[in-house]
């Protein structure tokens, strides 16, 4: 990696309004901290809203680092906003963003690339209470959120009524599309990619039910266990299979691809979920924590994605 000029008028852009808003400030305000204490003089950290456009022609940054969850951070639009400006940022580009942050999108792209991901079906909320889109026990899920926003497990067991009663209230209630998916018993795993090489694999083990929201970001709600103890095989599949889906993407800087892997079934159990474009970047998140496995600092992390987004070489 070249040597990058710590000089440089850099805006950290977090916050916003989407629902993981709180987890963007900890990422943005954990990266303003590490560059100040690499001595970068330079470093402003700036809350995201509508008037976010006036507000960087006035700082006029040499180079944005992307500190943003969700909409509309995660979703191509601010990526199109800073590039109408001329303004290089950190992290994935317009058409990669709006792509990987719909699900379906992202299926039509990996799957015929080689990427083994669950089959899904789309389906309207509305319609939900004609009955099951696939049989049961399957997983609803937004089409365009992340963080686990609006995911339920339905299952025969579930409250959800057998079929969904039309008034009943679930986490899928405030999305007009969903996709559902076959539920896939067994591991929750993980895969960082940094430029163009896949860290390594976590296992995330929730302490009670699934890998939801508050799982991720609450603490204590969730061992990360680093790296995973899975066998080799398995391991390497996931590395291969994050890096292919980061390639065919076009993701830049760092993703994190999401698996679900059946023991039960060999390799042919293994699927990947998704893939998160602007993975969470405080210092506890999970894309850090990978990194330090391989002896790569906090700081070191943040630099080097910032020396990519310049084009001084990939983020190795």
């Amino acid at each position: 990696m070249s040597v990058v000029n710590r000089d440089l008028n850099v805006v950290v852009l977090m916050g916003g309004w989407s629902s993981e808003r709180e987890v963007s400030l900890m990422s943005g305000r954990g990266v303003a901290g590490a560059l100040r204490t690499r001595g970068w003089s330079n470093v402003t950290e700036v809350d995201m809203d509508r008037n976010v456009a006036q507000v960087l022609a006035g700082l006029r940054p040499d180079i944005v680092f992307n500190a943003l969850h969700g909409h509309p951070g995660e979703d191509g639009t601010v990526q199109g906003m800073l590039d109408l400006m001329q303004i290089p940022y950190t992290h994935s580009g317009l058409s990669t963003s709006a792509i990987a942050i719909d699900k379906e999108l992202t299926k039509l792209l990996l799957v015929p690339a080689g990427v083994r991901m669950p089959k899904g079906t789309m389906i309207a909320s509305e319609r939900l209470f004609e009955g099951d889109p696939i049989p049961r026990p399957y997983v609803l899920k937004p089409v365009n959120e992340g963080s686990s926003v609006g995911v339920a497990i339905v299952t025969d067991e579930s409250n959800y009524g057998n079929p969904i009663g039309r008034d009943t209230v679930g986490p899928w209630n405030d999305f007009d599309e969903l996709l559902a998916e076959p539920f896939i018993a067994g591991h929750e795993l993980t895969v960082a990619v940094l430029g163009d090489e896949a860290l390594c694999v976590t296992e995330l083990k929730p302490k009670q039910g699934f890998y939801d929201f508050d799982s991720k970001y609450t603490d204590g709600m969730t061992e990360h266990v680093c790296p995973a103890q899975v066998p080799e095989p398995i391991a390497q599949a996931m590395l291969d299979m994050a890096l292919l889906a980061h390639r065919a993407l076009g993701c830049k800087g760092a993703s994190r691809s999401d698996f679900r892997w059946d023991d039960t079934q060999g390799e042919a159990g293994l699927y990947l979920l998704e893939v998160n474009t602007q993975p969470g970047m405080t210092p506890l998140s999970l894309v850090p924590e990978q990194a330090r496995q391989r002896g790569i600092s906090y700081g070191e992390l943040v630099e080097r994605i910032i020396a990519e987004a310049l084009g001084d070489g990939p983020a190795k």
